[in-house]
């Protein structure tokens, strides 16, 4: 007979225990997934939303913020700094693979449609020109690459200013308020994330003339307007999602998930 020094977990416990580990694998996912959209969609396309100019790739990056302080709430600090800190490994992971797919040789055959023929000479974000035949692949890695190293440095500073305000309004409300904790760590974090993901990414053409400091300052405004409007309308969700999950996980007012209590 096999035997085993682990203790029997009941059925209850057990329960909870998937539970939670399923909820919590959801979260990062959805987490995950619109960091990776923010990185690959990044400023492929500027659509207009009312009356704000975007790349698309800003779209679902909102989401993130939702998710790391649903994390934050029902989890802990713990694993939103974990899950924070893996989405910058993975950003890395993303760079790291558009660098070797640039740095390697094209094969000899190529696909029409691989190869565009411009109209007139195009400005990159890095401030360089290409002009008459230009490999998709390139384009694509000339205006997302730069794009991906912003959001990687504004992501690291953001996400971990959001769990850090998140749990310091917590702490000062002593577990009260949770509008004011989501909202107070989201205005602060999506300015940061806002101000310096433009700033790094269009700082080159700025620097070389290519962009007015008006425009500049217009894509700015109006990234941070929109996540500040999304991240103040998830306030409903989010308690929504607080309300029905605590039971369903298991948790007490207060209380996160197993032994990830902050120290």
């Amino acid at each position: 007979m096999i035997t085993s020094d682990a203790p029997t977990m009941t059925l209850d416990a057990r329960t909870l225990l998937i539970r939670r580990e399923r909820v919590f694998l959801i979260l990062a996912g959805i987490f995950l997934c619109a960091m990776t959209m923010l990185n690959l969609l990044g400023i492929t396309r500027f659509i207009a939303l009312g009356p704000w100019t975007l790349a698309v790739g800003v779209l679902p990056y909102p989401i993130t913020f939702l998710c790391t302080d649903l994390i934050s709430e029902l989890y802990g600090r713990k694993r939103a700094n974990f899950l924070v800190t893996f989405g910058l490994c993975l950003n890395g992971f993303i760079l790291g693979f558009m660098w070797l797919g640039n740095a390697l040789p094209a094969a000899d055959i190529q696909a029409p449609w691989q190869t565009l023929l411009l109209a007139e000479p195009v400005s990159l974000p890095d401030g360089s020109t290409v002009s008459e035949q230009v490999e998709l692949f390139g384009l694509l890695y000339a205006t997302t690459s730069g794009a991906v190293l912003a959001s990687m440095l504004a992501y690291f500073a953001a996400q971990y200013c959001d769990v850090f305000m998140f749990h310091f309004w917590k702490n000062l409300t002593k577990g009260k308020h949770l509008w004011l904790r989501n909202n107070g760590s989201t205005i602060i974090s999506q300015g940061v994330d806002s101000f310096m993901v433009v700033a790094v990414t269009f700082g080159a053409q700025f620097i070389a003339g290519a962009m007015s400091l008006a425009t500049l300052f217009s894509l700015m405004t109006s990234n941070y307007l929109f996540k500040l409007t999304v991240a103040l309308l998830d306030t409903i969700p989010l308690y929504i999602a607080v309300h029905y999950l605590r039971p369903y996980l298991g948790l007490t007012h207060g209380e996160v998930g197993y032994g990830l209590e902050d120290d």
